[in-house]
């Protein structure tokens, strides 16, 4: 009876559709990419140091090479561990391949500072002109 009365008025009926679970979905979605988005971008766990006024890396239009150094002094190329001999042939190819192939090296703040300046001592031996130190902001 109450729909016969409302389309002699000339009203039509309503349709809605409920928001609020498409509203917590979306809502579930953002916080999981907020929590792994972090774990993705750094293979290796490692303690970076503090600096202040980081100019930004090199790495504008193509993929960096990453170097890391973690605590125990273990050397990585792009997350795979390797000797320095061996990361000295590799970027030596990169830097063949391409002069201006990005390096970017991370080292634990834990090390010494001739682990790490021994790293950067074979990125400049390989003639990669676009290398950066990685810090944390202040």
């Amino acid at each position: 009876m109450r729909l016969r009365r409302r389309r002699l008025r000339g009203e039509k009926p309503k349709a809605e559709v409920d928001m609020t679970s498409l509203i917590d979905l979306t809502f579930l979605l953002l916080v999981t990419f907020i929590v792994t988005l972090p774990a993705l971008e750094q293979g290796i766990s490692i303690i970076l140091p503090e600096a202040k006024n980081l100019p930004e890396p090199p790495t504008k239009d193509r993929k960096a090479n990453t170097v890391t150094i973690d605590e125990r002094g273990i050397i990585y190329l792009n997350d795979k561990p390797m000797e320095i001999a061996e990361l000295e042939r590799r970027l030596t190819a990169l830097a063949a391949e391409d002069p201006e192939v990005p390096v970017l090296v991370r080292g634990d703040e834990r090390l010494t500072y001739g682990v790490v300046m021994e790293v950067v001592k074979v990125v400049y031996k390989c003639n990669i002109r676009r290398m950066a130190l990685i810090t944390v902001e202040k």
